[in-house]
């Protein structure tokens, strides 16, 4: 049973699930799978990589078979109620910029049925940005792009504040537990995406954006020649965040602390 008075921070990545807790640095981190076969009972991966017999309920970083997506989520709060905390008061949940009103309802919804608390939604880059160390306060605009499996978004934040963003979602076929590199097309609609975006938003941010430079964030940050490549396309300096894969759920946790959504 999940134990008064803890909040939790929940990533639905289309690889990864990761969940953080209010006053517990263990940070939950598993594939985001389920069995296919509903008789069987899913007590996570133990390590092994899911295959043809699991079902991945996030598609291009929405989800995309709420049933599926309640017990993958159902899984991970019970992992997190054997370390002995007390029950859910209220949970953050990280989204996609692109989601659409419609999504983000069956997000919160399938997440709210295994959950039992109020359950709020950030914007991933957002999130995404905090964990990287940016302060929501900050008046200086950033440019961030964040690097899913199934979804890569740029933004463009400002007070805590998305100003404005663009996104990729990735159309190939996702093959979990197996490393690829980045498709020189996909690196070059990347490139055009952030372009595009810097381009749009008003001039005074973006000259406050391209002085502060880009950061990435995401599983896929770290790809080899992705921050060279970006850094030559965009005449901006390029850095990747400190554990980039779990800058949105650090994020969301920090956002719980600082009690700001």
């Amino acid at each position: 049973m999940i134990t008064h008075g803890r909040h939790a921070a929940l990533d639905l990545g289309t690889a990864r699930t990761r969940l953080l807790l209010s006053g517990n640095d263990t940070l939950l981190d598993e594939p985001s799978a389920v069995p296919a076969d509903l008789s069987e009972p899913d007590t996570g991966t133990a390590g092994a990589v899911p295959d043809a017999r699991w079902r991945w309920p996030v598609r291009h970083g929405m989800v995309a078979d709420a049933s599926a997506c309640a017990r993958l989520t159902g899984r991970i709060l019970r992992a997190s109620a054997r370390q002995g905390t007390a029950p859910l008061e209220r949970l953050l949940l990280g989204v996609p910029v692109a989601a659409s009103g419609a999504e983000r309802r069956a997000a919160v919804t399938a997440v709210r049925a295994v959950a039992g608390c109020p359950v709020a939604v950030v914007e991933e880059p957002l999130a995404a940005a905090v964990g990287s160390g940016v302060s929501v306060t900050d008046p200086h605009p950033r440019i961030l792009l964040d690097m899913g499996a199934g979804i890569i978004e740029a933004a463009v934040i400002s007070r805590g504040q998305v100003v404005d963003t663009g996104s990729v979602q990735i159309i190939r076929e996702f093959h979990p537990g197996r490393v690829t590199g980045m498709p020189a097309h996909l690196l070059t609609h990347v490139a055009a995406t952030l372009a595009d975006l810097v381009n749009r938003v008003p001039a005074s941010i973006r000259r406050g954006a391209r002085d502060r430079g880009l950061i990435i964030t995401g599983g896929g940050a770290t790809r080899p020649g992705l921050a060279q490549h970006l850094c030559s396309a965009l005449r901006v300096s390029v850095s990747v965040a400190p554990d980039p894969a779990r800058a949105t759920v650090r994020g969301l946790a920090r956002l719980l602390a600082s009690d700001r959504p």
